[in-house]
């Protein structure tokens, strides 16, 4: 992966920075600092941030943090008077702000970053009330807290999300306007909602103070507003009444009519569930430094409350995406996510987490029926899980019933439009149209999914066999080359044996496009 800036280029693979076609010199640590700012570039990441990804979590001083973000700023050519490339943003953190265009080397394929593709068009308003909660603003002094009223917002979006005559947009997407001034229209056009929820937090000692508007995105008007003030304990009630008004305000007979209080178990701890929104924030931006630190937060919430279902759902999930995105041995992710998950549904059936854990581990198992049981499990329990509706169109695809995986994987696109995991829904989009013997749009899809996150191996082994089952075979040895660099170890022996396609026919389908793209 290679990141073009100004006359710059950070090349992650070589640990390389160049300036004019000179090496600049730059010590490991500030490196990785630069690569993590550029990763995350679409949003202000914190102090915490830095230093859970860059030392590990481990105790840092302000003036050493500070020296690298200096040393950073010396590497790019920027200063701290300046600051035309790494924002300092007051009581928040750090951005990188400047134009970047991210590929990877040698372009052989469409990579992460490109942005040539015209704006597209408004979303279609669903059959349903659509509605998008934007991440309610921290107002404290400390950007450490975002944590925090982070949890506040996912709390909400999962409580509405389980209410099936909603359309609940997906937590990622609604993250994306974090810290950014955006119309109402724009949100509206953009996620195909009606109605946007904002909010604020303040948090101090024991007390806590959450706002919460209720916005309609065809008027700009304000339809309910109300703000709490109460002691910490009582936040998950806080969170109820919230939901409460959301729903009365749009739908007052649905409201009239259906009791939906109370449907999640609360933790015995609030230390736990500081925990679990903590590793949340890491575990959504995807990336492999973030699982493993949400990992480790999440067991640490497990020792603190062993009954608490979503801490161990969570948990099970971080395996086993882990597994899929090859950070992690199948043979060493699988027995923990399992675990994990049999735990997490005794602690709590009703948790969607752990049944969308529980799919994805019966189905790199190859227990397909199990594994579609599970999945849908987990979307009665939360229609509008994202997650799992594009991993239990994995599953339909992998079973071989293309038309509904496809269908799966659309939904999940909807529900997050604008998401770090849209790339892995197109891929699973792209091999179920594989396997329909539509290589046009399989190829479109897979290069979509490139296009948003050139290091996920699915689309790039779609790509390739697709273009070469199209006869495209320029296109198909240049997409092996690519599919080598990010998967080494990827052979005809790899796909026969890892890849959980339960038929036969299918699997030597999926071979033969690799055998004509030269893949041995």
């Amino acid at each position: 992966m290679e990141f073009h800036f100004s006359d710059q280029i950070l090349d992650v693979e070589r640990r390389e920075l160049r300036r004019g076609g000179n090496t600049v010199a730059i010590e490991p640590q500030v490196f990785d600092l630069l690569v993590y700012l550029l990763r995350n570039r679409d949003h202000v990441v914190s102090k915490d941030d830095l230093i859970g990804a860059v030392w590990g979590g481990r105790i840092v001083s302000e003036s050493t943090l500070t020296s690298r973000i200096n040393a950073a700023r010396k590497a790019v050519g920027d200063s701290g008077e300046e600051q035309r490339l790494i924002r300092t943003i007051a009581r928040k953190g750090f951005r990188f702000v400047g134009d970047v265009q991210a590929q990877a080397a040698g372009d052989a394929v469409p990579t992460a970053g490109d942005s040539f593709e015209p704006s597209p068009p408004a979303l279609p308003l669903p059959d349903r009330p659509a509605i998008a909660v934007l991440p309610f603003t921290n107002m404290t002094d400390d950007p450490a807290q975002d944590y925090f009223s982070d949890g506040i917002t996912e709390d909400i979006i999962t409580a509405l999300s389980k209410l099936r005559w909603f359309f609940v947009i997906a937590r990622n997407s609604s993250f994306i306007y974090k810290d950014k001034a955006v119309h109402l229209k724009q949100i509206g056009d953009e996620l195909g909602v009606g109605y946007v929820v904002e909010g604020s937090v303040r948090k101090v000692g024991k007390r806590v103070r959450i706002t919460a508007q209720l916005n309609d995105v065809a008027t700009g008007s304000h339809i309910w507003a109300e703000r709490y003030d109460r002691d910490l304990a009582d936040v998950f009630a806080v969170q109820d009444e919230i939901t409460e008004a959301i729903v009365a305000a749009i739908e007052p007979q649905l409201y009239a009519a259906e009791n939906f209080r109370a449907r999640r178990k609360l933790p015995d701890s609030m230390d736990a569930w500081d925990l679990v929104m903590r590793a949340l924030s890491h575990y959504w931006r995807v990336t492999r430094q973030d699982n493993v630190v949400a990992q480790a937060l999440l067991e640490k919430a497990t020792v603190l409350d062993p009954n608490y279902g979503q801490a161990l759902g969570v948990l099970a999930t971080s395996h086993t995406f882990s597994a899929h995105m090859g950070w992690e041995a199948m043979a060493v992710a699988a027995p923990i996510a399992e675990r994990a998950a049999v735990a997490a549904i005794l602690a709590d059936s009703e948790d969607p987490w752990a049944h969308h854990a529980l799919g994805c581990v019966y189905l790199f198992a190859r227990r397909f029926d199990d594994s579609l049981a599970e999945f849908e499990a987990a979307l009665r329990l939360n229609p509008n899980f994202s997650l799992a509706q594009g991993y239990h169109g994995l599953a339909l695809a992998y079973r071989g019933r293309w038309e509904e995986a496809a269908r799966a994987a659309q939904r999940a696109l909807r529900l997050s439009p604008r998401d770090p995991l849209a790339a892995i829904y197109c891929g699973i989009a792209a091999y179920a149209q594989y396997i329909g013997h539509n290589y046009e749009e399989a190829i479109r899809l897979a290069r979509e999914g490139i296009r948003q996150r050139s290091d996920f191996v699915g689309a790039h082994r779609v790509f390739t066999a697709a273009a070469a089952m199209a006869g495209q075979n320029d296109v198909a040895e240049a997409a092996l080359k690519e599919l080598r660099r990010v998967q080494p170890n990827v052979s005809l022996d790899w796909i026969a044996k890892e890849m959980p396609i339960k038929q036969d026919s299918e699997r030597e389908h999926y071979l033969e496009g690799f055998r004509r793209a030269g893949l041995d």
